[in-house]
């Protein structure tokens, strides 16, 4: 979940000021004397709070997006590959396909949400079987969006290229808008915030990975794994503090606050807001001091497995795509604070 509002507050004057104030009065923090700069891709809405919040000032970060948070998982790939970006709070299955595809070395660090992806069709389409000869949006043919319509479509008997379109069309903010104002575009798939909006611009859900694949890890953080050695004390702080922001989104005596803050990002009535922040709350949801729920990510790869026919069709161990250790460490980092 992300807006413009984010660009507007990852500024280095205001994570500069807010790092002076907090640190002087954080001993277990007093390690960390300057500002450091990170590049991240992509964003959900723990990252917004995160930085909205200061959290992430707190540690001694300032969080930049070097291009519009509206590019597509190609993009991300692509920036994340050479580079331009440090880390990606994205879509999972994207570091899968850098591994697999583009022979990156990438490891995913930590998780941020389990947020079940609707397919969203115009009004008309009152079953999948209606999309047949239609074209349909993703972000890039081979994400986990793309996998799971793909699958969704093939209960229907529809595949693609012989009974329907794909084309590409940027992130899921960018393809919902463009299916509201060309209306020859059938469907995509959309979650959270979005599939929200979607729904409230008239567009129609006609089926939910949940009820297909069962539950899933659908954002986590993921980066090089060089890049994760070389600055593994910068990138323990990055997850430290996306686990206090977890934590403070998910804490009871802020659900005016987190609600307040959903409303006003997706400029959405309170009430959708209040239920928005309900899915968030519910074991489909946020994940928990964003810790890696290994056995939704299995079904990650045991999905694309199935449907792409990935590793001849048989899933591989998780353990190849992820590294928990980062998270250990920020875990240990954030109890120790806390206690204090």
């Amino acid at each position: 979940m992300q807006s413009k509002s984010f660009k507007r507050l990852v500024s280095a004057a205001l994570a500069a000021a807010t790092t002076i104030t907090v640190l002087r009065h954080s001993p277990a923090l007093a390690q960390v004397s300057s500002v450091i700069s990170l590049k991240v891709g992509g964003g959900s809405f723990t990252t917004f709070v995160a930085q909205s919040n200061g959290i992430f000032a707190k540690y001694g970060l300032q969080i930049q997006l070097p291009r519009s948070s509206a590019g597509g998982s190609e993009e991300v790939r692509q920036w994340l590959a050479s580079g331009e970006l440090d880390l990606a709070d994205y879509g999972v299955d994207n570091a899968i396909a850098m591994v697999e595809n583009a022979g990156v070395d990438v490891i995913l660090v930590a998780a941020t949400d389990y947020t079940p992806t609707e397919l969203m069709a115009q009004p008309e389409f009152k079953s999948l079987a209606d999309l047949r000869g239609k074209t349909v949006l993703v972000d890039a043919p081979n994400t986990q969006n793309a996998l799971a319509l793909k699958k969704i479509l093939s209960t229907a008997g529809l595949n693609p290229g012989a009974d329907y379109q794909m084309k590409e069309a940027g992130g899921t903010s960018a393809r919902v808008a463009a299916m509201l104002k060309q209306k020859h575009y059938a469907a995509t798939m959309a979650s959270g915030q979005t599939a929200v909006r979607a729904l409230q611009a008239g567009l129609v859900s006609l089926a939910s990975t949940t009820s297909i694949f069962g539950p899933m890890l659908r954002y986590g953080v993921f980066t090089r794994r060089q890049w994760a050695k070389e600055n593994s004390a910068l990138l323990v702080r990055y997850i430290a503090a996306d686990i206090e922001a977890q934590r403070w989104i998910m804490n009871p005596a802020n659900k005016d606050k987190v609600i307040d803050i959903v409303a006003k990002q997706s400029k959405l009535p309170r009430e959708l807001a209040a239920g928005i922040y309900e899915l968030d709350m519910g074991p489909n949801g946020l994940a928990k001091d964003a810790a890696i729920d290994v056995a939704r990510f299995s079904n990650v790869l045991k999905f694309r497995a199935e449907v792409e026919g990935s590793w001849g069709g048989k899933a591989p161990a998780p353990e190849r795509y992820y590294d928990a250790s980062y998270h250990e460490k920020a875990l240990a980092m954030v109890n120790t604070h806390a206690a204090k």
